[in-house]
């Protein structure tokens, strides 16, 4: 997901459609506000509905 490794910064392990991925707290939100953004780079992000706000 992210350029960095886990010797540059600590990354946060997920798994998305039976494939292991990291993510930098920095992009962390992204993937929970704006995942399409993520398009690219996170195979489907673009189908991805970003989180809702019980603002």
């Amino acid at each position: 997901m992210c350029e960095r490794t886990d010797q540059d910064i600590p990354l946060i392990q997920f798994r998305y459609q039976g494939a292991d991925h990291a993510i930098c707290p920095q992009h962390l939100p992204t993937l929970i506000h704006n995942p399409a953004a993520l398009a690219g780079v996170l195979p489907g992000a673009e189908g991805l509905d970003p989180a809702a706000h019980q603002d």
